[in-house]
């Protein structure tokens, strides 16, 4: 495959550089990707509010898979298209789980829209201000009548890691979890809802092929959709488990990893269709 039909890629620590910005050089790739043909879908943790404010600051536009897969996203007229939400019930009861296992972890829910936190989750993002509300209680918070896309689990003594390994006895087949390499913060969707899962769906609706995709990630959270993709490329700054479990790798967001890769398969279709027109054009 010279060029992919779709090219599906992670945001933070991917296409995103530290600071949270796309490069010129990636912004440029991704439009001549497009030109040729390619459809574009973000595949991130982060919800569509956070889309909508790269998609102001670049102009992007097309599909996002948000919330690790429980929100497909239509960017340009700013749609839900389809979601898989959390139970508040199953999202309460594995937060007593978690409790019960990890001492003084705090809680809080991700709407799309919203995080609702309690007193004890005091992780907080300086580009979510305004969208961060707290709410009284833990007790309080199960009360909320919002749609829920993710379960959030903080602790400020464990890392992500561990806060995984913690909460897989008690969570069993419930949910399903991951996290995003987020200090202490662990990622929780109703069973079943990945990244790859919400792809696959997009893509089947679509008549694309899995061989006829390539997807960049660099998190736990995306190794579904590296292992789903025809070929998933994982970053140089990756997390250790996906280094390990993906095969083809590129350089680190802060040098535009994602960016070199789609030019390189720019240069080879270009090179292909220029070998087909010389043999067109002075056959043997």
């Amino acid at each position: 495959m010279l060029l992919p039909r779709l090219i599906a890629s992670d945001l933070d620590g991917t296409l995103l550089r530290n600071d949270g910005t796309l490069s010129p050089r990636t912004l440029r790739a991704l439009r001549a990707a497009e030109g040729a043909g390619a459809e574009i879908v973000i595949v991130t943790a982060r919800p569509p509010r956070f889309v909508d404010r790269l998609a102001a600051a670049t102009g992007l536009v097309g599909t996002a898979v948000c919330s690790n897969g429980a929100l497909v996203y239509d960017i340009a007229t700013r749609t839900v298209v389809s979601s898989r939400l959390l139970s508040l019930i199953t999202a309460r009861r594995v937060a007593t789980a978690l409790a019960a296992a990890v001492p003084e972890v705090g809680f809080a829910l991700e709407t799309g829209n919203q995080v609702l936190y309690e007193p004890a989750y005091r992780m907080r993002f300086s580009e979510e201000e305004g969208a961060e509300l707290p709410v009284p209680s833990l007790a309080d918070l199960w009360l909320t009548e919002a749609p829920v896309t993710k379960l959030l689990a903080w602790s400020d003594r464990l890392d992500a890691d561990t806060l995984l390994a913690a909460a897989l006895p008690g969570a069993g087949d419930e949910v399903q979890l991951t996290h995003s390499g987020g200090r202490g913060l662990l990622e929780i969707s109703a069973p079943g809802v990945t990244k790859a899962g919400a792809l696959a769906l997009l893509c089947a609706g679509r008549g694309i092929e899995a061989a006829e995709v390539i997807a960049f990630g660099d998190m736990p959270n995306d190794l579904t959709v590296l292992d789903w993709a025809g070929t998933g490329y994982a970053m140089a700054n990756a997390h250790p488990a996906v280094l390990a479990a993906v095969p083809v790798h590129t350089v680190s967001n802060e040098e535009d990893g994602v960016a070199r890769v789609i030019e390189r398969l720019l240069a080879e279709a270009a090179a292909e269709a220029g070998t087909e027109a010389e043999a067109e054009a002075d056959p043997v």
